[in-house]
């Protein structure tokens, strides 16, 4: 898949550069908003093509982390406190803990 998405990017790009020269190199000679609109449509190519390029596919296991959940990770950054692991400290608002909490995973819905 990664040989087909990089191809498939390359030859965006390369469809993008052909309408830019093609468009200021011979077509303006015979109509202006001719070559303006290839410019246009070669604009909007190269994030078409990053997308495509850097698309995954559902054979793709992006999401698995190479060592597991077994391996042992660092507590994670308290975004409330700026404090590494451990309990977070209450905001004061119970409702923003609730949320904050459910983010950390601490608390599971239903």
């Amino acid at each position: 898949m990664y040989r087909r998405r990089r191809r498939a990017y390359l030859v965006l790009m390369g469809v993008c550069l052909v309408l830019f020269v093609s468009a200021w190199a011979f077509v303006r000679l015979w109509s202006m908003p001719a070559a303006i609109a290839m410019c246009v449509v070669a604009m909007v190519i190269p994030p078409v093509a990053a997308m495509v390029g850097n698309r995954k596919g559902p054979e793709d296991r992006w999401w698995d982390e190479p060592g597991g959940q077994e391996q042992q990770q660092p507590p994670p950054r308290d975004a409330r406190t700026g404090k590494d692991g451990g309990a977070a400290g209450a905001t004061g608002d119970p409702e923003s803990d609730a949320w904050w909490d459910e983010l950390d995973g601490r608390k599971r819905r239903g």
